[in-house]
Formats: structure tokens, C-alpha cells, sequence
């Protein structure tokens, strides 16, 4: 079961977005609660323990689903699922904050586009807005709640985008080999092992210049 994690490990980043878009929502902002309460502080954005603990589980379900059910506490210890998933929503607010200095932002045509191009709010291959609606229902969230919510998870998304562009390619012995033996699998996990270092270097250069506070406590 680990070895075909592996085997998909060079898909984790981009799966781990998706699943972190999908579950993100369920914590719809703080609310003034006790200090203790809250996982990390990045600036002036909170993570809860509400907001940590569904995400955990969503996160779970997710890889409970990938692996047929067959997802142990042992396979989880060793993925170190509590850990990697704080560090990554501690990175996607330390993302955001970064966007906002640099001005980068969101357009309305692309916020729209990712709505109507999202596969749980279309029926046979076309967008419908009552299934839309009814989603966010279910969610229980309302339309604008949503999009803020999806506008800020396309924005971290996007200054992920344009640290990838930084990637130096061409000194890497390692991927000019791929390369040249146009060995797309190990090619796609290089790239996605240097893009990956590139995020978490720039989002560690960052926190030194934010008042970053993470309370592991919580999660153990």
C-alpha cells in the first residue's frame, strides 16, 4: 500500500490543493474564542481548531478513499498527516498574506471560470446554477462566503504558480537526464520535488517578517 503512495507521490502537491479547496470551506472564519483555541496565527489570520479538525478529517476520508479503506493509523503516523497538513494550511495563509503585499490577485473571469468549471456543480459536462446553490446549501454556506473563500485558496494558488516560474531547470543534472531519456514519470517527480523545496523556501523567508505562532499542542 505505501509503495503506491509512492508510485503517486509526484501528484501529492496538486492533490493536496484540491483537497484542501474541498474541505477549506467548512471553516468559515474565526470568531473572537479563547486563545488556546486557535492551531496557528499568521499576522492577523486564525486557524481554529474547528477549522483544523474537519480539514483533518476530510483529509482522512480522502485517503481512506485513495487507498481503498486500507488507510492505518501506522501508515498515517508515518506520512506525519497531522503535521504536514498544519504546515500546509499555515502555508496557504502565509501565501495570502504575500499576495496582498505583492498585489497579486484573482480576477472576477477567473474566479468565475473556476465556479463553472468545477466537475460538483455540473451535470453531463455543463454548469448549473441550481446545483450550485444547492451545493452551497449543503455546505451551508452562502454564495459570497464561498467565493471569498475560493477567491483566497486561487490566490495562494496562484503565488505557488509564480514561485514555480523561479524553478532553474536547466543546471539540474538529474532532470536534463529525464530529459534526454524522455522518462516523463521521473521527470514530473523531480519537477515536483524542486517546485515543492522553491514554495516551502519562499514561505520560511517570509515568516521571519510575520508574527507567525503555531500551537502543536492541539493537535497531538
Amino acid at each position: 500500500m505505501l509503495q503506491s503512495m509512492r508510485k503517486h507521490a509526484r501528484f501529492f502537491y496538486v492533490l493536496f490543493f484540491i483537497v484542501i479547496l474541498s474541505f477549506v470551506f467548512w471553516g468559515i472564519g474565526t470568531v473572537d474564542q479563547d486563545k488556546g483555541s486557535f492551531v496557528a496565527e499568521i499576522g492577523n489570520i486564525k486557524i481554529s481548531q474547528e477549522e483544523y479538525w474537519r480539514s483533518y478529517e476530510r483529509m482522512r476520508e480522502f485517503y481512506r478513499e485513495m487507498n481503498k479503506g486500507q488507510f492505518t493509523e501506522e501508515m498515517e503516523k508515518k506520512m506525519k498527516l497531522k503535521e504536514s497538513l498544519l504546515n500546509a494550511m499555515v502555508e496557504d495563509k502565509v501565501l495570502l498574506i504575500a499576495a496582498q503585499r505583492l498585489g497579486v490577485a484573482v480576477s472576477e473571469k477567473e474566479l468565475k471560470d473556476a465556479i463553472t468549471t468545477d466537475p460538483q456543480f455540473m451535470r453531463d459536462g455543463i454548469f448549473r446554477q441550481d446545483v450550485y446553490f444547492r451545493a452551497l446549501q449543503l455546505m451551508r454556506m452562502t454564495p459570497e462566503i464561498y467565493e471569498t473563500k475560493l477567491k483566497q485558496q486561487l490566490t495562494a494558488l496562484k503565488m505557488k504558480r509564480l514561485i514555480w516560474t523561479t524553478v532553474d531547470t536547466a543546471s539540474n543534472d538529474a532532470l536534463a537526464s529525464a530529459l534526454a531519456k524522455n522518462d516523463q514519470a521521473a521527470l514530473e517527480q523531480l519537477l515536483f520535488s524542486k517546485r515543492n523545496m522553491a514554495v516551502k523556501s519562499y514561505v520560511e523567508s517570509l515568516k521571519n517578517s510575520m508574527k507567525v505562532k503555531i500551537n502543536k499542542d492541539l493537535i497531538s
